[in-house]
C-alpha cells in the first residue's frame, strides 16, 4: 500500500490518503474502512442532460464524492471494494444526503477519516504499508489428472487456476493412453504455471502432492523450460521447492505452509510467525491441553487471571458492526501486550486465518496451566 498522505492522532481523529497496489492492500483497506468513517474518491456516474434535439440523454461524468461510510463488501474475485453510503461532499450531481456507492480497485487513490484511529486500525495501517511483510507464495497443489495454482499472499489465499484431465490406468494395454494423458494433463499445467506465477512477485514457487507427481511435473517443468528457453523458470529454478501432501485439494495448503523448506524462504514474514504461532496453539493444544484455549469466553478469563502468553485472533472479529464488541476485542489485543504476550492478527482470507476462523476466530497458549477451563461452559 502507497501512502500519500497521513495525518492521524493516536486514538484520536485523523485522515490518511492511500493507493492499493494489490489484492492484499484492498483486504487491508477492507480491514481499516468501518461504518460511520468517511471515505472521499474519484468515481463515475450517471446524469441526464439536455439533448440537442430537447430531450434528455445519459451522460457518465466522472467525479470526486466523499460518503459516510454504511456498508462495506468486499470482492475477492473482482479485487474490488464497494462502499455504500450517504455522499456529504457538496457536488452539482450528487445531493448531498444521496446513497451511493464508491468502488476502490488496485491503483485507485482513495482519502480515509476516522474519528478514532485505535491501536488495531494503526497497526494495520503500518503491515499495510510495510513493504518486506510480504509472504507471496505460489502454490501448485496436485495429484494424477487434477491440480490447483494458489497465491497465498500476505493476507489473502487465492486460486488462479484449476487443471483436470481424465487420466486412464497405468497398466494393461491402456499404458500409452495412460503416458499420452499424463502428458497433456503436465502440459496443461505448465501453461497455467507461466500465466499466473510471477517470479519478480513471489519469494518462491510450491509444488506438491501426494507421491511422486510433484516429481514427475517438476521433471517436466524444467526439462520444457530448457526446450523452450523460458527465462523466468530457468532462472528462478532454485526458488521451486518440493513438497509432499497428502492431497491434491485446497485443505493441504496448510501442510505446504508447515514444511520446513518453505518455512525458511519466508521465515521473516508476517505471515510465517502466524504459522508458527498456529503450529505452536495445536501442538500444545494435542500435548498439553491446560496450556491452552479457545473461544472469546475462555480466552477472556484466562486473560483475567494474567495467564495468556500468546493471543491468537482473527480479524473478523474487528469487523463487528457492534462499536463496543469492537472496542472490547481492541483492549484485549492491547492489554495482552502490554502484559507481556504477543498477540498475532490472522486474516480470514489466508489459510491459516480460514483455521483459526473454525476455532471461533480466537484463541491463546498460556503461561501455565488452566485445567478448570474446561469445566466452564463457553
Amino acid at each position: 500500500m502507497k501512502i500519500v498522505r497521513r495525518d492521524i492522532e493516536p486514538n484520536g481523529p485523523g485522515s490518511v490518503k492511500m493507493v492499493p497496489d494489490d489484492p492484499d492492500d484492498l483486504w487491508f483497506a477492507y480491514n481499516l474502512i468501518a461504518q460511520g468513517d468517511r471515505v472521499m474518491a474519484v468515481t463515475f456516474r450517471k446524469v441526464l442532460r439536455e439533448a440537442a434535439s430537447g430531450g434528455r440523454e445519459a451522460e457518465r461524468i466522472r467525479l470526486k464524492l466523499e460518503i459516510q461510510v454504511e456498508d462495506v463488501d468486499y470482492d475477492k474475485g473482482g479485487s474490488m471494494l464497494r462502499i455504500r453510503g450517504k455522499n456529504i461532499l457538496e457536488n452539482e450531481h450528487v445531493k448531498i444526503g444521496a446513497f451511493h456507492t464508491l468502488e476502490l480497485e488496485i491503483k485507485r487513490a482513495f482519502v480515509l477519516r476516522k474519528d478514532v484511529w485505535d491501536s488495531f486500525t494503526r497497526d494495520t495501517l503500518k503491515q499495510a504499508s510495510d513493504p518486506g511483510a510480504s509472504a507471496d507464495l505460489a502454490v501448485v497443489l496436485m495429484q494424477e489428472g487434477l491440480a490447483h495454482i494458489f497465491l497465498v499472499g500476505r493476507s489473502v489465499t487465492t486460486s488462479r487456476a484449476r487443471i483436470e484431465t481424465s487420466i486412464p490406468r497405468k497398466h494393461g494395454p491402456a499404458i500409452a493412453g495412460y503416458e499420452s494423458a499424463l502428458k497433456k494433463f503436465f502440459e496443461n499445467v505448465l501453461q497455467a504455471f507461466v500465466k499466473h506465477v510471477d517470479f519478480s512477485v513471489i519469494r518462491c514457487a510450491v509444488i506438491a502432492s501426494p507421491g511422486f507427481t510433484k516429481d514427475q511435473f517438476h521433471r517436466h517443468l524444467l526439462l520444457e523450460a530448457e526446450r523452450r528457453q523460458l527465462r523466468p523458470i530457468i532462472e528462478n529454478k532454485s526458488r521451486i521447492l518440493l513438497v509432499h501432501t497428502t492431497s491434491g485439494y485446497r485443505h493441504s495448503l496448510r501442510e505446504v505452509l508447515d514444511a520446513p523448506n518453505v518455512m525458511n524462504m519466508i521465515k521473516d514474514t508476517k505471515a510465517a510467525k502466524e504459522v508458527q504461532a498456529l503450529k505452536e496453539f495445536f501442538d500444545m493444544l494435542s500435548n498439553e491441553s491446560a496450556r491452552a484455549c479457545y473461544g472469546p469466553k475462555h480466552v477472556e478469563i484466562a486473560h483475567e487471571r494474567m495467564a495468556v502468553q500468546t493471543l491468537l485472533i482473527t480479524d473478523e472479529l474487528f469487523r463487528n458492526s457492534d462499536i463496543a464488541t469492537r472496542k472490547k476485542y481492541v483492549k484485549l489485543v492491547e492489554s495482552v501486550k502490554g502484559s507481556g504476550g504477543e498477540a498475532y492478527i490472522f486474516s480470514s482470507m489466508h489459510i491459516s486465518g480460514e483455521q483459526l476462523a473454525q476455532l471461533s476466530g480466537i484463541a491463546a497458549i498460556l503461561r501455565f496451566p488452566l485445567p478448570d477451563l474446561e469445566d466452564i461452559e463457553m
